[in-house]
């Protein structure tokens, strides 16, 4: 029942505009995570030394870096899937090779180019950089489902 309220309650909160904290300063993403840890210790009703990487794990919970990358690459997913919300869908184009490439069968996405160090925190350009950060064959997945599953699986396995 722990683990329930705290998804519902407290991981929304967390997960909130998650493309705002792509590039967030790394105290903003270790404030986050010791709040993340702090509600596994509460869910797994363990002592506050405990070590909670464990934890994490055995929940099923991605550390907030990965989680915040998570989130914003499934909304990207969503987004090309389904058009749907269109003023998300207007923000993302798929690019063009100049010239034909072996990889033209994943798409790859429009990163637009921003000055400032807050723009990059929108989700036209956050969403299009993370998503291009991805092996082609996570890309080419059309089902998400599938998508959802093999990349949680390479975010686990990724330091």
């Amino acid at each position: 029942m722990a683990q329930t309220e705290v998804c519902c309650i407290v991981a929304s909160r967390l997960d909130y505009c998650n493309a705002l904290l792509h590039v967030a300063p790394a105290a903003t993403i270790v404030k986050l995570q010791r709040a993340y840890n702090n509600l596994a210790h509460v869910v797994c009703q363990r002592g506050g030394r405990t070590d909670a990487a464990p934890l994490l794990r055995s929940l099923h919970w991605l550390p907030v870096k990965h989680r915040i990358t998570y989130k914003t690459v499934m909304l990207t997913h969503k987004v090309l899937m389904t058009s749907t919300p269109p003023y998300l869908h207007d923000m993302l184009t798929v690019a063009a090779p100049a010239r034909p490439i072996r990889s033209a069968g994943a798409p790859l996405l429009f990163v637009p180019r921003v000055r400032a160090e807050l723009a990059r925190r929108a989700f036209s350009v956050a969403g299009p950089t993370v998503f291009n950060s991805l092996p082609a064959n996570f890309r080419l997945s059309h089902s998400i489902d599938t998508f959802k599953r093999h990349l949680k699986t390479h975010l686990f396995t990724t330091p």
